[in-house]
């Protein structure tokens, strides 16, 4: 079955404020892994943590009983400062590196440039033993070139060898489905960020199963698109996130 996680972002007020606390929290609904954010390139509330190194963070968090093997980290941490990042992931012990946004831009050929950048970046962090990822958002669906969405021109620029996709099926609510782009881009994809949407207001995040998501489909078509983890993210409704666990683990 696939491994369920949570984003940290959602929860970055209480892990900031007590790590060990929220994390056995969640463990005890029943995630079995956590997906961090770089402390020093998030900062705001999880400033407290960014002065630990990957090291520390690793044994802060296993000690808890949940693991880690993928965090995000900001274009312009990875622009400015890709080694001290990667030493950072090695030492956390991660095996997804991803790109938590930034390929966005208003002209074809920018995107394009910005894409052959995270190329070379995750060339990099292949060599240093981790696969990169990109992780879309609303922008790259609702911004388009010749009628196509700005996310059909990045997997095309983007080197599949060195950079695998995180899909954020928060999209739906733009009347995109994760499984229409595992299937047509099969392997593509190394993970997901699950959220779900009231079918009377999509702008109202449910419990998964409740919503407009159809989750059969959804992981039907992940074993082509090549999900290898989950992750649930509530960013407006965390309360969900007991709720979620239990409809998954009855799913998958």
């Amino acid at each position: 079955s696939m491994p369920i996680g949570f984003q940290s972002y959602v929860l970055r007020k209480d892990i900031g404020l007590n790590l060990d606390k929220t994390l056995k929290k969640m463990v005890g609904y029943g995630y079995q892994f956590v997906e961090m954010c770089s402390p020093s390139g998030y900062m705001d509330e999880f400033a407290p943590l960014a002065k630990y190194s990957g090291k520390e963070l690793k044994s802060m968090i296993n000690n808890t009983g949940i693991k880690c093997i993928g965090c995000h980290f900001t274009w312009n941490e990875m622009e400015n400062n890709l080694d001290e990042r990667i030493e950072f992931a090695n030492e956390l012990g991660i095996t997804q590196f991803v790109c938590s946004g930034g390929l966005d831009a208003p002209t074809e050929d920018e995107v394009k440039r910005k894409c052959g950048a995270l190329n070379a970046m995750g060339e990099k962090i292949k060599s240093a033993g981790m696969g990169a990822g990109y992780h879309n958002h609303e922008m790259e669906f609702k911004n388009k070139f010749n009628g196509r969405p700005e996310y059909d021109l990045i997997l095309e620029e983007l080197n599949p060898e060195v950079v695998k996709m995180q899909f954020q099926t928060q999209v739906i609510t733009l009347g995109y489905m994760g499984s229409t782009y595992f299937k047509k881009y099969p392997e593509r994809f190394f993970s997901a960020h699950l959220q779900d949407y009231a079918r009377t207001d999509n702008t109202k995040e449910v419990t998964l199963g409740q919503g407009i998501m159809d989750w059969k489909e959804f992981f039907s078509a992940a074993k082509v698109g090549g999900l290898q983890i989950v992750y649930v993210e509530m960013e407006s409704n965390p309360g969900a996130f007991k709720d979620s666990i239990i409809y998954l683990k009855n799913l998958i």
